[in-house]
């Protein structure tokens, strides 16, 4: 067996293409943060909402997202949202409607892995 140390030859790398003039990016952190915010509706939710014709309006939509950030603020993480003809269950923690139903349903239901709740009357 051959004990001896040998240098091997160091590996060049053929230098790769620039882009011309790369592009700057124009988003700015402000646009990313409230994208972060924006209320997202799960696809789970979503046919759910479909198939139980419930239907929230822009002013609803806008009130449940600024209930929910006061929720995480309060540091809840999951909430039940009770709206007058439907409930949803969202994660404050992502922002997202995970589950939706409609006011009858909501009745005969029981509710885990929640840790508040948002009442909003119109």
């Amino acid at each position: 067996m051959d004990h001896r140390i040998y240098q091997t030859p160091p590996l060049i790398v053929p230098p790769t293409k620039k882009s011309q003039s790369p592009k700057q990016s124009t988003v700015s952190f402000k646009d990313v943060l409230q994208e972060q915010n924006q209320l997202k509706i799960s696809k789970h939710a979503t046919e759910r909402m479909h198939e139980r014709n419930i239907s929230i309006n822009d002013k609803q939509w806008e009130l449940i997202q600024d209930k929910m950030q006061e929720a995480k603020d309060k540091g809840v993480t999951d909430s039940l949202v009770v709206l007058n003809d439907a409930t949803l269950v969202v994660s404050t923690s992502n922002n997202t409607v995970v589950t939706a139903m409609d006011r009858h349903e909501f009745s005969s239901k029981i509710f885990t892995n929640i840790n508040g709740t948002i009442l909003i009357q119109d």
